[in-house]
C-alpha cells in the first residue's frame, strides 16, 4: 500500500468512513483535510465572504480613509488566523507556515472589499 492511499484510508476512517463534502468540513472542528488545496480553497472563500460583508458594513456605516482599511486588515487576518489555528487546529507547517495561510487570498479579498465599500458608500452617502 502506498503512502498516499494509506493516508486517504486513515482520513476516511477519521471521518467515520464517509467522504464529507468540503463545505460540511468548514464548520466541523474535527474535520480531516484530505488535500492541501482543499483547505486553501476554504481559506480563500472565507476571506471573500468576510470582504463582502465588511465592505457592505463599511459603506453603510460611512467609514472613511485609512481607519477603515486598517480595521478591515486586522479583522480579515485575525478571523482567519483564529479559524485555522484554534478552530481547525491544522499544522501550519504543512501549508507553508502561518504567514502563507494568513496571506492566502488576501489581495483578492482586499480588492473585493474596496469595490464593495466604494459602491455602497457612493450609493448611500454621495451628495
Amino acid at each position: 500500500m502506498t503512502n498516499g492511499s494509506k493516508r486517504k484510508e486513515e482520513v476516511n476512517l477519521a471521518n467515520g468512513g464517509v467522504k464529507q463534502s468540503t463545505w460540511s468540513k468548514v464548520l466541523n472542528s474535527t474535520a480531516v483535510w484530505e488535500e492541501k488545496d482543499e483547505f486553501l480553497d476554504v481559506i480563500y472563500w472565507i476571506r471573500q465572504i468576510i470582504a463582502l460583508i465588511l465592505g457592505v458594513i463599511w459603506g453603510v456605516a460611512p467609514l472613511k480613509g485609512f481607519l477603515g482599511i486598517a480595521i478591515f486588515c486586522v479583522i480579515n487576518a485575525g478571523v482567519l488566523y483564529v479559524y485555522f489555528s484554534s478552530f481547525q487546529q491544522v499544522d501550519e507547517e504543512e501549508y507553508g507556515g502561518t504567514w502563507e495561510l494568513t496571506k492566502e487570498g488576501f489581495m483578492t479579498s482586499f480588492a473585493l472589499f474596496l469595490v464593495v465599500w466604494i459602491i455602497f458608500y457612493t450609493a448611500l452617502h454621495h451628495d
